[in-house]
């Protein structure tokens, strides 16, 4: 089965990670699917995630408890801690949780470390389907430098893809729908782990179910584009992002590297929206238990340069406290529609404070997304030949819904600090 039927469009989701770090509960991953399903489900939204270390029984923040036993089990693979995932008992793993999911509507995703526990390698642990232990295929020096669940597998083991084949054939049976890999993209001590993803993107074509294949963390080098596109359906271009403005106005750049690139079934990942309510028990970004630090104009710069780039949109915030502008960001028919059917975006034009993308739809809609990354107010009259829009007769502010003033084949529009104008055109 071809990997990339998984991810036709980009996938519209909620990750744990930007509210909850380590520590989620099955209670909260029940409480956002069910408001997803009721608000978001109509507008296209449908993944519900796990972040990480849901196989940690005493997770309590997004700083990992270094060294502390996990939940395993016989075959190396680890299980929902059931103190805080109750459905998981009686060794069911997720399947009753992913039950639910699917029961509203909806599709469920999980987060994986790179690699085997290292508590199956310390103790030599079998691995289904072959006779090597989780100690002959560990990779004891390919470490993550920020979590130490686990080690590396090697993939020139007997066994490592065994290993692989069994957890995907595990997660197969839960009814998991995405699985986020981590520490694989990108590191701080070792190129790409492309050797691991190979075996992967094996293991999720041999187990017989769908799976959205999303690597993490970024910068994933561009370099290595045709690999990525060759075996998953999102990877990282940056490092976890959060909510502060010199990282959004960062992603301007890598938006520009990657331009391009993104396809069907293969789409460049800006990472989450931190958006909403965040850091309820997620310390990491500088911040603690807040409502998002972006401004209005900021939230709405992030929504459309992610859109018109058309990188996947995952929800970070605990949904059930979003308010009516939160939740209209996520809602807006037209800016969506534009991220799950435009083609060819492109920067057309950065100029001083100035930054315009332009991409089009099959069906002769044109859209342009005017960005002031400056600290002042910015008087445009911009020609439309300019921005390769030449001829366009009438526009829509999507945002706002109010027509574009257009006069002498040219766009007057005042622009905010840190803001946008989103358009389409006919």
């Amino acid at each position: 089965m071809d990997h990339k039927l998984a991810a036709p469009t980009p996938p519209l989701g909620w990750n744990s990670w930007d509210c909850y770090g380590a520590a989620v509960t099955e209670e909260e991953i029940r409480g956002n699917a069910q408001y997803m399903a009721e608000h978001l489900k109509a507008f296209g939204w449908s993944y519900i995630t796990v972040d990480i270390q849901w196989y940690e029984p005493y997770a309590n923040s997004s700083q990992y408890r270094p060294f502390v036993p996990l939940i395993t089990d016989e075959y190396s693979r680890l299980m929902p801690a059931e103190n805080r995932f109750p459905s998981a008992a009686g060794g069911l793993g997720f399947k009753p949780l992913a039950d639910y999911v699917h029961s509203l509507g909806l599709q469920f995703g999980i987060h994986i470390m790179r690699g085997i526990p290292r508590q199956a390698a310390h103790a030599a642990t079998p691995v289904l389907g072959t006779t090597a232990t989780a100690r002959d295929i560990a990779h004891t020096n390919s470490i993550c430098p920020w979590n130490t669940d686990m080690y590396g597998v090697d993939a020139s083991k007997e066994g490592a893809q065994a290993y692989y084949n069994s957890l995907f054939e595990l997660y197969a049976e839960w009814g998991v729908d995405l699985v986020k890999v981590d520490d694989i993209a990108a590191s701080r001590l070792y190129d790409t782990h492309q050797p691991e993803i190979a075996l992967i993107s094996q293991a999720i074509e041999r187990c017989g179910r769908p799976m959205v294949l999303s690597l993490s963390p970024g910068p994933a080098p561009v370099e290595y584009a045709e690999f990525f596109t060759g075996h998953a359906n999102m990877w990282r271009v940056t490092d976890d992002f959060w909510d502060l403005w010199p990282l959004l106005l960062d992603m301007f750049d890598r938006c520009r590297k990657w331009q391009g690139v993104p396809q069907a079934g293969c789409w460049p990942d800006c990472d989450m929206l931190p958006l909403g309510h965040i850091g309820i028990r997620s310390v990491d970004g500088g911040g603690e238990d807040r409502w998002t630090r972006f401004t209005r104009d900021e939230q709405l710069t992030m929504m459309s340069l992610w859109s018109i780039f058309r990188s996947p949109l995952i929800f970070g915030g605990e949904l059930r406290d979003n308010d009516d502008w939160t939740l209209a960001l996520l809602t807006n028919r037209e800016v969506l529609r534009m991220h799950r059917e435009s083609h060819g975006a492109r920067e057309a034009l950065c100029k001083d404070d100035l930054i315009v993308w332009t991409a089009e739809h099959s069906d002769g809609t044109r859209y342009a997304a005017v960005f002031n990354v400056g600290e002042s107010p910015l008087q445009l009259d911009l020609a439309l030949e300019e921005l390769g829009l030449s001829g366009a007769a009438a526009g829509t502010e999507l945002w706002s819904g109010t027509p574009a003033e257009l006069a002498a084949g040219a766009l007057k529009t005042t622009v905010a600090p840190h803001g946008v104008r989103l358009y389409s055109f006919l």
